[in-house]
């Protein structure tokens, strides 16, 4: 059995961190490849370094080294820690020319290799660690492994069927000879052999990509949750964790606001029927949640409820909508030449609403501006409004499901302002102003999670 584990930057953010992963690993069956995140926070330092590389670069280095190697010096024997600088000094030499090369800073993935620099490191700490426990282990880059990339700067996705012929030449040998490789996340490269980042949180997706080319039997995301909850904690004190999921239900949650999972992880996983599991890593007893093609559908009306805050409602009012479909082309086409999320469309016979984040308003309105003015009767702005996802089995077939949740919504004094329905077979989609999201959520929670468990009980 060969399975892919994928560790999130707090399950690798400390020494402590690293020594729990690295037994984690030894302690599961069969053969086993690892993706690793930056440590928790270095990503976010390397995208504060891309603002202002010539002001920042000389201290930014010394800073990174002194990080990594205050780790590796804690956690490794002496011997070790040689073996360690022997590889250490090489990746970080090419950081470093990294930053002082004026010819690769004019590159648009100039921002993609640096912010990719963290996995590099913190795969070199566990794939160490991992041999002073007297176990085979090698840290693999992206480059090394072969993981194809495509698309535009900081958005990119990995070519499977490009990656899987790479890797079985990469990769694969390691496994058969019982050696651990330890795969940086995040990125793949690009056909000109340049490191193309798959957005934030794009660690998930790449584990996802590493399953699907390997052809494993598992996905593990090792995070510091338990697993997909029933509504967030922080907002629903009440909410439970889910213990099975299908595909569909943890694809939308996860793009509908439920921070657990990067919501391209799923369909890489999909593809093949690759089981995957979310687990918390300093929990390794917590059997986390399943998600797989074979969950059995238990009839809960409402099985979860997540939010994606900050975002604005777009309407585009033209009275050619209905009978001219070129304008929504046109419309969509413009937004989309900023590759900002789109979370939500609806159209009605003079209106296309669209849903976006608030920091995206600005760009997009600059693109609609080129529209033709004669089409175009007036656009009009909702800032600070919530997408709220409710996921459930039976909310298209069950007889006035959707009343019964606006009816929950009413008693949040919540005015729903958009709505998206019949898209998905699983989920209700709906938006609410910013102010009443997290009382509208746990009045759902109550009446269609709690409650039910309460009769379920009886």
């Amino acid at each position: 059995m060969l399975t892919v584990m994928k560790f999130g930057g707090t399950s690798v953010g400390s020494i402590e961190a690293l020594e729990r992963v690295a037994n984690i690993v030894l302690n599961t069956e069969g053969d086993k490849v690892v993706v690793t995140s930056a440590m928790s926070g270095i990503t976010n330092f390397l995208v504060g370094l891309c603002e202002d590389v010539y002001g920042k670069r000389d201290e930014a280095l010394a800073t990174f080294e002194k990080k990594h190697l205050s780790v590796a010096k804690a956690m490794l024997d002496e011997e070790h820690y040689r073996l360690f600088l022997e590889e250490f000094r090489p990746r970080m030499d090419a950081f470093r020319d990294l930053l002082y090369d004026e010819e690769a800073m004019k590159s648009p993935f100039y921002k993609d290799n640096v912010t990719s620099q963290g996995e590099r490191f913190s795969s070199l700490l566990l794939s160490h660690k991992l041999r002073a426990l007297g176990h085979k282990s090698s840290a693999l880059t992206s480059e090394d492994c072969g993981i194809v990339a495509e698309g535009h700067p900081l958005n990119g996705s990995a070519d499977l069927l490009e990656t899987e012929r790479a890797m079985a030449i990469n990769v694969l040998p390691y496994v058969q000879k019982g050696c651990i490789p330890v795969i940086t996340g995040f990125y793949g490269v690009n056909r000109d052999g340049l490191p193309l980042t798959f957005g934030r949180g794009g660690s998930d997706y790449a584990a996802a990509v590493v399953a699907n080319a390997l052809n494993a039997d598992m996905l593990e995301i090792w995070t510091d949750v338990d697993g997909f909850m029933s509504a967030d904690p922080r907002i629903v004190p009440a909410a439970v964790k889910i213990d099975e999921m299908s595909y569909t239900e943890a694809a939308e949650l996860a793009y509908f606001g439920a921070k657990v999972l990067h919501p391209r992880t799923i369909e890489p996983v999909r593809k093949k029927h690759i089981p995957l599991k979310v687990r918390n890593s300093f929990k390794p007893d917590e059997k986390g949640t399943l998600i797989s093609q074979f969950r059995k559908p238990k009839n809960e009306l409402l099985r979860s409820v997540a939010a994606k805050t900050d975002l604005s409602i777009i309407s585009i009012n033209s009275p050619e909508v209905a009978y001219r479909p070129d304008i929504v082309t046109r419309i969509l086409a413009k937004i989309s030449e900023n590759d900002d999320a789109i979370y939500s469309i609806s159209t009605t016979l003079s209106t296309i609403a669209i849903l976006i984040h608030n920091n995206d308003v600005k760009n997009t309105l600059k693109k609609l501006d080129d529209l033709d003015t004669d089409e175009i009767e007036r656009i009009d702005v909702t800032a600070d409004v919530a997408l709220i996802c409710c996921v459930g089995d039976s909310l298209l077939t069950t007889c006035g499901v959707s009343g019964d949740i606006f009816g929950a919504v009413k008693d949040a004094k919540a005015n729903v302002q958009m709505i998206s329905e019949g898209a998905s077979a699983v989920s209700l989609n709906f938006v609410v102003p910013m102010t009443h999201v997290m009382d509208t959520i746990k009045i759902l929670h109550k009446k269609f999670v709690e409650d039910d468990e309460e009769e379920a009980q009886q």
